[in-house]
């Protein structure tokens, strides 16, 4: 079974936004979303994998076997865009979706430019609908 590359590391987020991010407005979101995550999550901002900024942790298992860990809620300052870790596979959540502003999705998140793209309340909505789906599927710690 192949070794999980996005794992948690000891890397300081600040000092990655600091060296990643080379955007104003970008580097501004991150650190806001960082702020409303660890609020929102009640965990600090840890670094998983090179670039994604992770709030928690859940252990998972898929009917193939694969398993490991992953943070509950998370985001990734990326050069074209932020990806948002956050969608859980819910009737509500796919509700709020059409509430959240101007988004693209992925198979597994939800892909921002900017933060005044987006409806904070809804994308608040959306992490404890994630954060909710995550505790009663696959616990937490």
């Amino acid at each position: 079974m192949a070794k999980n590359k996005t794992t948690s590391t000891e890397v300081s987020v600040r000092e990655f936004i600091d060296s990643y991010v080379d955007n104003d407005q970008k580097k501004a979101d991150s650190l806001r979303l960082m702020e409303l995550m660890q609020e929102w999550s009640g965990f600090e901002p840890r670094m998983w994998g090179p670039t994604i900024i992770g709030f928690g942790r859940y252990h998972y298992k898929y009917a193939s076997g694969h398993e490991g860990d992953a943070p509950i809620l998370g985001f990734s300052p990326r050069k074209a865009e932020f990806s948002l870790y956050i969608l859980s596979p819910t009737d509500e959540s796919k509700k709020l979706l059409d509430e959240l502003g101007k988004f693209k999705m992925g198979k597994a998140c939800i892909y921002i430019k900017k933060l005044s793209d987006i409806n904070l309340s809804i994308l608040h909505k959306l992490c404890l609908e994630s954060i909710t789906y995550i505790r009663e599927n696959h616990g937490t710690e």
